[in-house]
């Protein structure tokens, strides 16, 4: 028995060191955007890996350049981007929880092709729709910030439904059926009921969900008007000055600015995505 606890100790001590080196190699662009960012525009291109110096070292000078670098206003597109990522995440997470909790509870041929039809759009590639996507957003009006959020709704619809079905089918049908003897409708039963027993997953859908929609480039570039509307994934690409010149030291500091918040709100609830993932896989 002693050696058997001996030999998983000195395995979960291998992987702990092993997981150790993934996570300094995840972490290392990170960090090179960082430094480089306190650097000037030429020692990024010469020594990127090296350390600002006295020489190098800028202070935020880079940061200043690119809130007024471009033709674009910086906060415009920060404005943008949370519109964006607010609407978006909000949508997916109210009406994903509820069409799960009506697929759980409804079991109709209906529900179960379109939980199927949910489940396939994870495996269909963007590019494969991309087009049709850019021409039918056109012919919507769903080329602007505050109409995209619709089109993020189908796309994140899948892997939101799939996670919340799998915890609602471990909640309790007695919670909700003596709800349903005091006299509550199916909205209200969902608002008071069923939806605050979803919070683990709800904090771990829209986390995922959140990362996805704030760094992503390819939908808002094609769908969006470019001359009007812009989020900051889109703006670093047109970080250029004159002859097509890139401002290398201010697009990193653009690109920390951006990234900050997101791995700010990942650190501190990275446990609830942990709790929110083990609970829809273990229900049901």
């Amino acid at each position: 028995m002693k050696k058997q606890t001996q030999h998983y100790s000195t395995g979960s001590k291998i992987l702990t060191c092993v997981f150790a080196v993934l996570s300094l190699l995840w972490v290392f662009p990170i960090f090179e955007v960082l430094i480089n960012s306190f650097k000037e525009n030429a020692f990024v291109n010469l020594e990127p890996f090296a350390l600002p110096d006295a020489e190098s070292f800028v202070g935020l000078a880079n940061y200043i350049k690119g809130l007024t670098f471009g033709n674009y206003p910086f906060f415009q597109a920060a404005f943008y981007s949370v519109l964006i990522t607010v609407v978006s995440v909000a949508l997916i997470l109210v009406f994903c929880s509820m069409s799960a909790w009506y697929i759980a509870r409804v079991n109709s041929l209906i529900s179960r092709v379109f939980y199927y039809l949910c489940l396939f759009s994870m495996i269909v590639p963007f590019q494969m729709v991309m087009f049709t996507l850019t021409f039918t957003a056109d012919q919507m009006n769903l080329n602007t910030p505050y109409t995209i959020p619709i089109v993020y709704l189908g796309f994140g619809a899948g892997l939101a439904i799939f996670m919340f079905l799998g915890f609602v089918k471990g909640l309790p049908m007695e919670i909700e059926e003596a709800a349903a003897i005091d006299g509550c409708g199916p909205l209200r039963t969902y608002f008071n009921v069923v939806l605050p027993m979803l919070k683990p997953t709800l904090i771990s859908v829209g986390i995922l969900e959140l990362m996805w929609v704030w760094n992503d480039y390819l939908l808002p570039y094609l769908v969006l008007d470019r001359t009007k509307y812009m989020t900051i994934p889109i703006l670093v690409q047109y970080l250029k000055g004159s002859y097509g010149t890139v401002d290398l030291g201010a697009t990193m500091a653009i690109i920390m600015m951006s990234i900050t918040p997101i791995i700010i709100i990942y650190i501190f609830c990275q446990k609830h995505i942990i709790k929110g993932v083990a609970a829809g896989a273990v229900k049901g």
